[in-house]
């Protein structure tokens, strides 16, 4: 990054005791405005706090910031302020894949450096404002010892009181609540081994009474526990997490263990704390490229190997369905086929995870898939992967794999997050894609490992949720990174249309798409199902994305341009039927050729109302009329003339 440094060191104020020092500068407020100017982030030494203002109007009021020692300290308050810098960061980049071909990370920052004289620990604390959000963070300096412990983070968030939130965790349903009160039940119930108490997961949703929309969230985390978010009397404030998030599969003796301590080294940055804002939650969507934004950069060198794309997974263990999906695939236009537990044992201890079941030959199907330009992605469990790694990486190299998807990782304490980062490095050193399936929560890595292409998270089609709860997702868990959601097609356990299951495809954003969850080849032999197209030509990967409509568990309208020029429109809603009427301005100039993909005369249960197809022309200026149907959706293909 590059800027240039203003710093400005306050007068006096290392010759002050530290009491008297935060009383002196208690009305000097420091800040950084995004490029825009709308966005302003404040730092006042008197506290510490932070604040946030958009449009001049506050929507985080002035909210405490500490570091929790394992002595029980508290590193912030009583500090003296240092000094205090200010740059201007030009930040834009290019990702591999994304939402957009170019994210804007330009931004104004301000670091305020503050010294504990009593435990000899120098730190700052650093704010970023961007024209879409602000960002704050602990940056550890200097102390008398190579490392500090430490117990927890107290970073605050008091939001105006006439904001409403939506909380989840756990994948569990979303809790409709006020700041001061998030309760969201889990789902499934916690294991033994879980934080208990009223918290949340990231992200966190929230919209103030003129509209405006806040995602909370976190970027960044690395060799740090998982953030989750609790209610105070004044708003919300930051927990880490202890154990492991709903630890489930084997575990060995002490797995489970909690870490109510943890240490990081000196110098260290501790994670961003996030705050996207939006003028509607809908408006959202456009801006969840501030997480990667905020993340470090790409620490694998060449990725020019990485290839996004559409999998499907095979579901009957012996050497003839490896063939007959990589067939399917190969018919369908898709990129990936993945093998699923238990291809190589029951995924136990004893398991070992480079040997296929005698049923298999496993090369045989490898060669058959890369014939077809098709790659291959093998299942391995979280046992197995902590037993022997280094194995598995060197022969599925060998082997022609294109990649891992690793399921039941534990994500939580801080041993967790460093696990994950040395098993997605290892994986992408040997030019492996990563897919990590269990409870997970993005924070960026898919920028620091660009092989981390998808994660869980999510109470997705495996639970088959309601549309509800779909239409809750894209304003939610789907903007804080990729979104493993795993799409069903013509189930009879969706509680949703086929069209509704094809417009997911558009709009949850994920480099490694799975679609056909629950379904084998011979499912769609016999007939041209036509209406699969839209999943045989919609990308993974984006040059532009336009939220057209949507407002949160009610509907979603979302529009995202391919790297060839055509857009991909997604639209959804809940139990409710609708017409909506969307502006295609946004989509550029001239005339379309329009593709709909919609839902038919509604049928007795949603999963067997049918898809029509439909072509006409439009052109930019006109709208677009969507009819969906009760818990329904609409996919478009739109193509300029």
């Amino acid at each position: 990054m590059s800027g240039t440094t203003r710093r400005t060191l306050l007068k006096g104020a290392a010759l002050l005791p530290a009491a008297h020092a935060t009383t002196a500068v208690a009305a000097a407020e420091h800040a950084a405005a995004s490029p825009d100017g709308r966005v302003r982030v404040t730092l006042d030494p008197a506290g510490p706090n932070w604040s946030v203002r958009v449009d001049g109007r506050m929507v985080v009021a002035p909210s405490p910031l500490a570091l929790v020692l394992a002595d029980g300290g508290r590193l912030g308050p009583q500090a003296r302020l240092r000094g205090v810098s200010q740059r201007r960061v030009a930040g834009d980049w290019s990702p591999p894949f994304g939402i957009r071909a170019h994210y804007a990370g330009t931004c104004g920052e301000i670091v305020m450096e503050l010294e504990d004289t009593a435990r000899g620990i120098r730190f700052a604390i650093v704010a970023r404002a961007y024209d879409h959000g602000a960002a704050v963070r602990f940056r550890l300096i200097a102390a008398r010892t190579a490392e500090v412990m430490l117990a927890g983070e107290d970073t605050q968030f008091h939001l105006p009181a006439d904001a409403t939130l939506w909380a989840s965790r756990d994948e569990g349903e979303y809790q409709h609540t006020v700041q001061t009160r998030i309760a969201p039940p889990p789902h499934p119930p916690l294991t033994a081994s879980s934080d208990t108490g009223d918290l949340a997961d990231t992200p966190l949703t929230a919209v103030l009474g003129n509209g405006t929309a806040l995602l909370i969230s976190e970027s960044d985390r690395l060799h740090y526990p998982r953030l989750m978010l609790r209610s105070t009397e004044r708003g919300l404030a930051t927990y880490l997490m202890r154990y492991p998030g709903r630890a489930t599969g084997y575990s060995g003796p002490g797995d489970t263990a909690p870490e109510e301590h943890f240490a990081v080294p000196v110098p260290f940055d501790t994670p961003w704390r996030v705050v996207i804002q939006a003028p509607s939650p809908a408006a959202l969507i456009e801006r969840q490229d501030l997480i990667p934004t905020l993340a470090s950069p790409n620490r694998l060198g060449d990725i020019s190997w990485i290839k996004p794309g559409r999998a499907i997974r095979i579901r009957n263990y012996t050497t003839q369905a490896g063939f007959d999906t990589v067939a399917f695939a190969a018919a369908r236009k898709l990129d990936f086929v993945e093998w699923d537990a238990h291809w190589y044992g029951d995924g136990t201890d004893p398991s070992d995870a480079t040997y296929a079941i005698p049923a298999i030959d496993i090369r045989k199907v490898i060669d058959a898939a890369r014939a077809q330009g098709i790659g291959m992605i093998l299942y391995v469990d979280r046992v197995p992967a902590m037993r022997q790694l280094d194995a598995i990486v060197r022969t599925y190299r060998e082997w022609g794999v294109a990649g891992i998807k690793f399921g039941f990782v534990w994500e939580g304490r801080q041993s967790d997050t460093d696990f994950i980062y040395a098993l997605v490095k290892t994986c992408g050193e040997h030019h492996l894609l990563v897919d990590l399936h269990d409870n997970l929560r993005p924070a960026g890595m898919e920028r620091t490992l660009p092989n981390y292409v998808a994660l869980e998270g999510v109470r997705g089609n495996e639970q088959f949720p309601s549309a509800t709860h779909n239409c809750t997702l894209p304003f939610t868990r789907a903007l804080s990174g990729p979104i493993d959601y795993t799409i069903c097609f013509a189930n009879p356990r969706n509680r949703t249309t086929n069209g509704h299951q094809l417009a997911l495809a558009t709009i949850y954003y994920n480099p490694l798409t799975f679609l056909y969850w629950y379904d084998e080849p011979a499912k769609y032999a016999g007939r041209d199902w036509p209406e699969l197209g839209f999943f045989d030509q919609c990308p993974t990967t984006w040059a532009e994305t336009v939220a057209l409509a949507g407002a949160i568990g009610d509907h979603a309208v979302v529009a995202r341009r391919a790297h060839d020029g055509r857009w991909f429109v997604g639209a959804i809603t809940n139990e409710r039927g609708r017409t909506l009427t969307v502006d295609l301005t946004r989509l550029g100039r001239g005339a379309w050729r329009v593709r709909r993909f919609a839902d038919g005369d509604s049928a007795a249960e949603p999963w067997q109302t049918p898809v029509q197809l439909s072509t006409e022309v439009v052109t930019a200026g006109e709208k677009l009329t969507l009819k969906l149907a009760p818990s329904g959706g609409q996919a478009l293909i739109l193509e300029a003339m």
